[in-house]
């Protein structure tokens, strides 16, 4: 295919892709002072004591914390291991600095990174690697949530929920707004002692699956959003958009639902004050805080997906609120 054949948005993404993959533009920015600034707003650091020392200085501003260790579309069992081993140290030095006590930090796991598209065996590689960081993450008094990638994981995701939930009915998971099921997936999961985060939608996907239109997919949040929080499970409110917050405020308040049976979330560096603010009234909030030494494909690879989240870091950036 010509350049000249692709619409603005696809050349932008291979352009983006591409940059993902070029390891002298990352150390080029790596070295940069200004980009170093950048990426500490948004990705804790490449070790586990970068996310323990980060955790810990959340936690001390009355914020709780899931931390993801990057990496994803992992290519062999090996790379599964490696990851499951990393959110194994994670836990046990949550644990030994006092930071899993009372739900202050807990993980985020993507089944993808844990050997879901290894072939045929993939999901039973993911779910034995998932199996075993649950039962750390129960041994250090915290929890654990189920990321949710493109729509084709959908099922498979909430497939692995139910088996890990036999266990572990405290296992949460991330549903996406956007996705026209949602509203039924939120109905299904709205049960007592499911935990469930709610968020708009990250992933390009396509117009069968997924509304398009920024007010679509904000009326759809809300819709899903009501059953959630009507529901008798404990919603996780993922948004930066003050609007849904403010809505989502009203809707917790007209359900006489008490503090501790939701919280906000939103990413690290996105509305740090708005966090605060949150916190300080409060309400739980939580920060999505992403580490590991795959930070630099994370935040392109996120910014490939769709044009919106281009202008969404850089819209943050110019603000620190």
């Amino acid at each position: 295919m010509e350049l000249a054949d692709l619409n603005p948005s696809a050349l932008m993404r291979q352009t983006l892709l591409g940059v993902s993959r070029n390891t002298t533009l990352r150390q080029v920015i790596e070295q940069a002072p200004v980009s170093r600034d950048v990426v500490r707003r948004f990705v804790a650091g490449d070790s586990t004591p970068d996310a323990v020392r980060v955790t810990g200085e959340l936690v001390d501003t009355h914020r709780q914390v899931t931390i993801d260790y990057l990496g994803e579309d992992t290519t062999d069992p090996a790379q599964a291991e490696a990851t499951r081993d990393a959110y194994l140290g994670l836990i046990a030095a949550l644990s030994e600095a006092g930071l899993t006590q009372n739900g202050a930090a807990e993980v985020s796991l993507k089944l993808s990174a844990l050997g879901q598209f290894l072939g045929r065996d993939g999901h039973a590689i993911a779910l034995d690697n998932a199996r075993v960081i649950c039962q750390a993450a129960a041994n250090a008094g915290t929890t654990v949530t189920l990321d949710m990638e493109d729509h084709t994981t959908t099922d498979p995701t909430l497939s692995a929920l139910a088996e890990l939930r036999q266990d572990w009915p405290w296992v949460g998971v991330a549903l996406q707004a956007y996705l026209h099921r949602t509203e039924q997936d939120c109905r299904d999961l709205a049960h007592e002692g499911s935990r469930i985060r709610l968020c708009k939608g990250a992933y390009k996907q396509p117009e069968s699956v997924a509304f398009q239109d920024k007010d679509d997919v904000d009326k759809a949040y809300v819709r899903c959003l009501k059953i959630l929080v009507e529901g008798q499970g404990y919603p996780m409110i993922a948004t930066h958009d003050p609007r849904l917050v403010e809505i989502a405020s009203v809707l917790v308040a007209k359900a006489q639902r008490d503090a501790d049976s939701y919280e906000f979330q939103m990413l690290l560096g996105i509305r740090p004050d708005e966090q605060l603010r949150l916190a300080g009234a409060g309400s739980r909030m939580r920060v999505y805080l992403p580490y590991g030494e795959d930070w630099y494909g994370y935040l392109v690879r996120r910014m490939a997906e769709r044009p919106a989240n281009l202008t969404f870091f850089l819209r943050s950036l110019a603000t620190k609120g």
